[in-house]
């Protein structure tokens, strides 16, 4: 009978924890960061979650792309087809990769990072020194950072798709001798802004709301201890990462199947 004491005790938790995480979400989208006190906290985390995950985000989608040109370009030439390089790599780019590679190398970069900052500030007793004072730690602190996340993944997985097709035009056309013209024109022809890129932007927000609640919640949730800030990191690039890959699978049988 132990085991079945155990199995109820952990379905509880789990329902604890989900309920304490939906109770977060739904404060953090009520306290949307006002034009006169919440923006600079905004802008702030703008820079701390956005800017400083631009150098991997753009790195990455250089050497992407380009990886993904030379190997498309050896397929394709077998089938005289070297004209399609463009739209190859702008279609896996927009639909797939920029979405969610973005979103895994945020959850890795941004995600964890939230997650260690929220959960030092449990443990040193600053988010209950700001309910001493009267101050709304889920206002102060949470709200900022899930905005912030929110925002900047959709626009680094746009320019990871931007850097990563530029990567592709350097190797197709610079070094395999791929025309420019065809490049572009051909890529132009195939590339659907409703279909295409408006799907891209539908997953990256998806994905930018599901890896930032994960981030915070981990934080806000965790055990006061190096430990416990310890796991809380490590829970949070694990399940987001998961998340993302499983939602782009729904996703994408939803969007791309009749």
């Amino acid at each position: 009978m132990n085991w079945i004491q155990a199995l109820g005790r952990k379905v509880i938790e789990r329902i604890g924890a989900l309920g304490r995480a939906i109770l977060m979400l739904t404060s953090a989208l009520m306290h949307v960061p006002n034009p006169r006190k919440g923006f600079p906290l905004l802008l702030a985390q703008l820079y701390t979650v956005g800017v400083l995950s631009l150098i991997i985000v753009v790195v990455s989608g250089l050497f992407i792309g380009m990886v993904l040109a030379l190997q498309g370009y050896t397929i394709l030439v077998g089938y005289g087809a070297e004209a399609s390089l463009g739209p190859m790599v702008a279609l896996s780019l927009l639909r797939e990769l920029g979405p969610v590679v973005a979103a895994l190398l945020f959850a890795g970069r941004a995600g964890s990072a939230l997650t260690a900052e929220i959960g030092l500030m449990k443990a040193t007793e600053q988010l209950s020194s700001l309910e001493m004072m009267a101050v709304d730690p889920l206002r102060r602190v949470i709200a900022p950072r899930f905005w912030a996340g929110f925002i900047s993944l959709p626009l680094l997985a746009a320019i990871f798709s931007a850097v990563g097709i530029l990567g592709a035009h350097l190797v197709g056309v610079d070094w395999l001798g791929v025309d420019s013209g065809t490049f572009w024109s051909v890529m132009q022809a195939q590339v659907s802004f409703e279909k295409d890129i408006l799907n891209g932007i539908i997953k990256s927000v998806v994905f930018a709301f599901v890896v930032t609640w994960i981030a915070v919640y981990k934080g806000y949730d965790c055990e006061p201890t190096s430990e416990g800030i310890s796991r809380a990191t490590t829970a949070t690039v694990v399940q987001s990462s998961l998340l993302v890959l499983g939602l782009d699978f729904i996703l994408t049988a939803l969007m791309f199947t009749k």
